[in-house]
């Protein structure tokens, strides 16, 4: 599997602007719970060619450029326009409240194990079983609510950081948050698959699907730990930028 090929490219190219689209196509229409949905078809039509060509690893590739699209999207509308985003991303505001209070006094759900582990692991059983019950359609938007709520909750912290707004901007995208948000990709079209395969009449060597499926699964207990021991440090790293 190449993807670094002139027609990868391409696709990444169309996918990074198509997800642009999908942000200006939500602002014009401003319905939140529809967000997340128009950004997943700027990707998903994509995921599903490679999975018809039995490239689960090329489908995992363009979905995580999507990813890595939105995170950008989303971090920096939030900075430059942190109003309009509040009210276009779903419950948006809430987790941002909830993240800056963590940093900004060391107590929340990201330094406490004992509410973070069972609520990341109720998403990730959610998300699971709605990448199999839907082929995906379901999954991925709400993967999109979850990283908008990160974008927003990143972009309005770099605003609050009047010295060093980008670095503040580069380092609240938590190393645990990054690992998650993969993991999730991956596990999203791993487990898309059998519906998809039924309804386009594909097949896919499950034997390939199972590396990624096991990295994934690898990278959410990593997330846990990486949490666990990182956050408190994370966090007055992050105090001493915003107010520094």
């Amino acid at each position: 599997m190449k993807l670094s090929t002139p027609e990868e490219a391409l696709i990444a190219a169309i996918i990074v602007v198509t997800t642009l689209a999908s942000y200006a196509l939500g602002r014009v229409l401003s319905i939140p719970i529809l967000v997340p949905f128009l950004n997943t078809l700027a990707s998903f039509p994509f995921m599903v060619l490679a999975l018809k060509r039995g490239d689960v690893g090329r489908a995992i590739a363009r979905m995580l450029v999507w990813a890595a699209t939105m995170t950008v999207c989303a971090t920096l509308l939030s900075y430059a326009r942190p109003v309009e985003t509040a009210r276009l991303f779903v419950r948006a505001a809430a987790y941002r409240n909830d993240m800056v209070a963590w940093v900004m006094t060391g107590r929340g759900a990201e330094s406490t194990p004992s509410v973070f582990i069972p609520q990341q692991a109720g998403q990730a059983a959610v998300f699971s079983v709605l990448a199999l019950a839907s082929g995906g359609t379901l999954a991925m938007p709400m993967g999109a609510v979850l990283m908008n709520d990160m974008g927003y909750y990143v972009g309005t912290l770099a605003a609050m950081s009047r010295r060093r707004p980008l670095l503040t901007m580069v380092l609240a995208w938590h190393p645990w948050a990054v690992i998650r948000i993969a993991s999730f990709v991956a596990i999203g079209v791993v487990l898309s698959t059998p519906l998809l395969e039924r309804v386009f009449g594909f097949r896919v060597n499950w034997t390939s699907a199972q590396t990624p499926l096991a990295v994934a699964g690898a990278g959410l207990v990593a997330d846990v730990v990486l949490k666990w021991l990182l956050a408190p440090a994370w966090q007055r790293l992050l105090l001493r930028l915003v107010t520094g």
